[in-house]
């Protein structure tokens, strides 16, 4: 059975599917409730009364029925649980706080290294502080990082631009907070959170790309975000642009000549500077006042780096042909300076069956990368493929479900 979320299973998935579609949804009829998930109407009765003796469910107004008496909407209770969420970068953790429905709650920002000997010990501390003043009951940890996750379960990380290797994040962190912990590559866990609460509930396969530091691609195919062999598909900043050779620029990953070295922010600002568009202490701020004042050439590097985008993300279209193309990152504040190069390169660049797939361009806040970690709690209840393992259970059992 498949419904707007995805499969849900039988059994014990049932009552923190329940909670997690109310959690998604907003407030729904039993009967509608029975009908997404493909549940008998008993079974729902049953488990729905059993949700509402623990507290995580309440019964809200009546509304109109086609036929008999007027049905009751059911809805979460909004201190049932809360989920926390940590995105970290090369220079700070952003840590957010989000109930069930998705609400960012709080939000805090921490000075971090990753570079230092006892970051990962470092990291733990940080997030068990902020667990040890939540007055809330909390579900679980969703940590996202810019790099290669083998899965959510374990949580052993590859991330170069943080020079991390065979990283022990997840088990670092579970010892060090005591609660469920689940990591998963940043651009992924935005791919997680458009599946639950934004443009994705209403598509299957569809692809979530970010433009910012780096260039990222999370990818959702039947529903579900596929990560790959060793959870690094998605990894689009790394397609090789140009032929090798002494002028190319380095990418952070070792190689030369990378997407992500061209357009992400350093390869922008190197671009910039070389032509002499901006100065030597210029930064991705200056070209971008210049930009938007009418600077030619600081408008010119923007729309080259749009079109490049646009034909690499044409190749990535024809490889998963999704529904929809979703755009996000820091870099979306400036995107109508990436779209005079980007449209007509992409569109050129595509066969003429494709040619016609929707880019959605959302706005952008720091808080979307951590809420995007917190999701990763959130979706436990519809992890029917495994893919948070015993972590995913634990959620579930936080919620009652067990």
């Amino acid at each position: 059975m498949v419904n707007s979320q995805g499969p849900i299973p039988r059994g014990e998935l049932v009552p923190s599917g329940i909670v997690g579609l109310l959690g998604t949804q907003g407030p729904t009829s039993r009967t509608d409730i029975a009908r997404a998930l493909g549940l008998s109407p008993a079974t729902v009765t049953q488990v729905t009364k059993d949700l509402i003796t623990r507290g995580l469910v309440e019964e809200l107004q009546s509304v109109p029925s086609k036929g008999g008496r007027p049905a009751r909407l059911l809805g979460l209770v909004t201190d049932a649980g809360v989920a926390m969420g940590a995105k970290v970068t090369a220079d700070h953790v952003a840590i957010v706080t989000v109930e069930l429905d998705g609400t960012v709650r709080s939000s805090a920002a921490h000075d971090y290294d990753p570079g230092a000997d006892d970051a990962i010990a470092r990291l733990g501390q940080i997030l068990a502080k902020e667990v040890a003043e939540l007055d809330d009951r909390l579900l679980g940890v969703g940590v996202g990082v810019p790099g290669s996750v083998d899965s959510q379960a374990s949580g052993i990380v590859d991330a170069p631009t943080l020079s991390w290797q065979a990283a022990p994040v997840g088990p670092v962190l579970r010892a060090a907070i005591g609660t469920p912990v689940l990591v998963d590559n940043d651009v992924n866990t935005l791919a997680a959170a458009e599946r639950l609460y934004g443009i994705g509930r209403d598509h299957s396969a569809f692809l979530v790309v970010t433009i910012g530091r780096g260039i990222g691609c999370g990818i959702v195919v039947d529903g579900g975000i596929y990560r790959g062999a060793n959870g690094g598909a998605g990894e689009i900043g790394h397609i090789p642009t140009e032929h090798d050779g002494p002028d190319q620029p380095p990418c952070t990953c070792g190689s030369t000549g990378c997407l992500e070295a061209y357009i992400g922010a350093a390869g922008i600002i190197r671009t910039a500077r070389a032509r002499q568009v901006i100065g030597p202490r210029g930064d991705l701020a200056t070209l971008l006042r210049a930009a938007t004042t009418g600077d030619a050439a600081a408008r010119q590097v923007f729309d080259q780096a749009g079109a490049m985008l646009g034909r690499a993300l044409a190749g990535v279209i024809h490889t998963i042909d999704p529904e929809v193309v979703v755009l996000m990152g820091e870099g979306v504040d400036g995107w109508e300076l990436w779209q005079t190069g980007f449209e007509p390169s992409f569109r050129r660049s595509l066969l003429p069956a494709r040619r016609a797939v929707p880019v959605v361009v959302e706005p952008w806040t720091e808080d979307q990368w951590a809420r995007g970690a917190a999701s990763l709690v959130l979706a436990s209840p519809f992890d029917s493929t495994g893919n948070g393992g015993e972590q995913s259970r634990l959620v579930r059992a936080r919620l009652g479900a067990q």
